[in-house]
């Protein structure tokens, strides 16, 4: 979860950072992500507001998806995600598509939108566990002259 953690410190969003990390069976990383525009699409806006056109959420690549599209193995069936805010629907579908078989997440402030119940029926019929994280500390400090 930490390495999802870090991953979402690349995001550019305003607002909201979210990383995800994938990981097989022998808990190795397979696949880091976060949110971000897609490849050549900078300029496009980080908005919450305004029309459907201006804001961000047309044009956002989530954390889940890049995770997948950067994995290092042929396929990330029966593998574990790890990321900071529960998926959305769509962000389900593709983990399904993929083989995801875990999803453990921290944040779940979106519960009650539609997205996100829609993301738990579907994680449900397709027997995609889920569950919360259980962190073991609150936080990890990285001290860069430690090497020193």
């Amino acid at each position: 979860m930490a390495v999802a953690f870090l991953s979402a410190q690349r995001s550019r969003d305003p607002s909201s950072q979210v990383g995800a990390c994938i990981v097989n069976q022998e808990n190795k990383i397979v696949g880091i992500g976060h949110n971000c525009m897609p490849d050549g699409c900078d300029q496009l806006p980080w908005s919450r507001d305004g029309e459907w056109l201006d804001k961000k959420y047309p044009y956002v690549s989530h954390a889940e998806l890049n995770a997948i599209m950067n994995k290092n193995s042929a396929d990330v069936k029966g593998c574990t995600i790890y990321v900071s805010l529960f998926p959305c629907n769509e962000c389900a579908k593709l983990l399904i598509q993929a083989g995801i078989k875990e999803v453990v997440y921290v944040s779940d402030k979106h519960h009650d939108k539609p997205e996100t119940i829609a993301s738990r029926r579907l994680l449900d019929l397709a027997g995609v566990e889920y569950k919360q994280f259980e962190p073991r500390r609150t936080e990890i400090v990285i001290d860069f002259n430690s090497i020193n």
